[in-house]
C-alpha cells in the first residue's frame, strides 16, 4: 500500500475518532497493525502524535465564539453567579490538573498498555456497557427537559457546572489516559452524566477539557520523540522530506475530518443519545478480542 494512501487513511481515522466516544488511540493502533506498520518504529509513533495536532486545532476554531464569551465574562460569568473557582474556564483548568498529575505519574504504565489488543478490547466492551446503562438511565430526563420534576439531570448548561462535577470528571479522565480504548470523550461524557449533567453540557465540557489535555499530552509526547534520547526518539534530522510530506497529509486530513465530526456530533447529541456508540464499542471490543486471540494462537 502506498505511503501516501496510508497517511490519508490514518488522518481520516484520527479525525473521525478523536472526539467521538470510541477512542482514537485504540483505532490508530488497530489501523496501524492492519496496515502492517511497525508499532516499534519511532517515526510512526511520532506520526500518530503529530496528526493529533490537526484535530486539536479544530476545537478553538469551532468554539471560538464560546471561548470569547467565557473570557469576556470571567470571573463572574454571564449570569453574575460564578466565582474564580466556579467559572467554566476555571472548572476546565481544575479538571485538567486533576487528570494531568496522576496521568504523568503513571506514564510508564500507560506506555506498557498502549499496544495491548486485549486491554483495548476489554476497554471497548466495559466502556460500551457503562455508556449504554448511564445514557439509558438519563434518557427520560433528557426527553422531559429542564424543570421537569424528579429528573436525574441538574446541569443543563456548562455555565451551571459545580466544582465537584469538574473534579469528578477529571478523575474519570485518568481511566482513558491509562487504558487505551476507554476514550477521553467517553470518560468525560459518561462521568458528566453520572454527576447529573445533560448530554449536551457533558459533551461541551468534554470538548473544552480536550483542549488543554491534548495540547499537554501531545506536546509532551512529541517533545520526547523529537528531543529525547530513548528508544522512541527520532530527532528532526532523522525525518526525510518524504516523511515530512506524509506528516503534512495526515495533519491536514485529521483537521478536515475532525471538524466535520465535531459539527455532526454536537448536532446529533442534542436529538439522540449515545447508545449507537455504545453498541459500536461492544461490537468492536468483541472483534478486537477475537483478533487478539487469533494472533496469539
Amino acid at each position: 500500500m502506498s505511503d501516501y494512501l496510508i497517511s490519508v487513511m490514518l488522518g481520516v481515522v484520527e479525525g473521525l475518532t478523536e472526539f467521538l466516544p470510541v477512542s482514537s488511540t485504540a483505532h490508530l493502533r488497530i489501523a496501524e497493525q492492519l496496515m502492517g506498520l511497525s508499532l516499534a518504529d519511532p517515526y510512526w509513533k511520532m506520526y500518530t502524535i503529530v496528526i493529533q495536532l490537526g484535530a486539536i486545532l479544530v476545537l478553538p476554531i469551532y468554539f471560538r465564539e464560546r471561548i470569547v464569551k467565557f473570557l469576556s465574562t470571567f470571573p463572574r460569568g454571564e449570569r453574575g453567579d460564578r466565582t474564580v473557582l466556579t467559572h467554566p474556564l476555571s472548572l476546565v483548568a481544575i479538571a485538567f490538573v486533576v487528570t494531568a498529575i496522576p496521568s504523568l505519574l503513571l506514564v510508564k504504565t500507560i506506555g506498557k498498555h498502549l499496544e495491548s489488543l486485549y486491554i483495548i478490547g476489554y476497554a471497548f466492551i466495559i466502556g460500551g456497557v457503562v455508556m449504554w446503562v448511564v445514557d439509558a438511565l438519563n434518557a427520560k430526563s433528557e426527553a422531559a427537559g429542564p424543570g421537569a420534576p424528579g429528573g436525574r439531570i441538574r446541569t443543563w448548561h456548562m455555565e451551571e457546572m459545580s466544582l465537584g462535577q469538574a473534579i469528578w470528571i477529571g478523575l474519570c479522565q485518568i481511566l482513558s489516559a491509562v487504558f487505551p480504548g476507554t476514550s477521553r470523550s467517553m470518560s468525560t461524557i459518561t462521568g458528566g452524566q453520572i454527576a447529573g449533567m445533560s448530554r449536551a453540557s457533558a459533551l461541551e465540557f468534554s470538548f473544552f477539557l480536550s483542549m488543554p489535555i491534548m495540547v499537554a499530552g501531545t506536546g509532551y509526547d512529541l517533545l520526547k520523540s523529537l528531543k529525547g534520547t530513548g528508544d522512541d526518539a527520532i530527532g528532526t534530522a532523522g525525518i526525510t522530506s518524504h516523511e515530512w510530506v506524509l506528516l503534512l497529509i495526515g495533519l491536514v486530513m485529521s483537521f478536515i475530518v475532525a471538524y466535520g465530526a465535531v459539527a455532526w456530533f454536537m448536532a446529533w447529541v442534542r436529538k439522540h443519545g449515545f447508545v449507537p456508540f455504545a453498541i459500536y464499542r461492544l461490537i468492536a471490543g468483541v472483534l478486537v478480542l477475537y483478533w487478539a486471540s487469533h494472533l496469539a494462537s
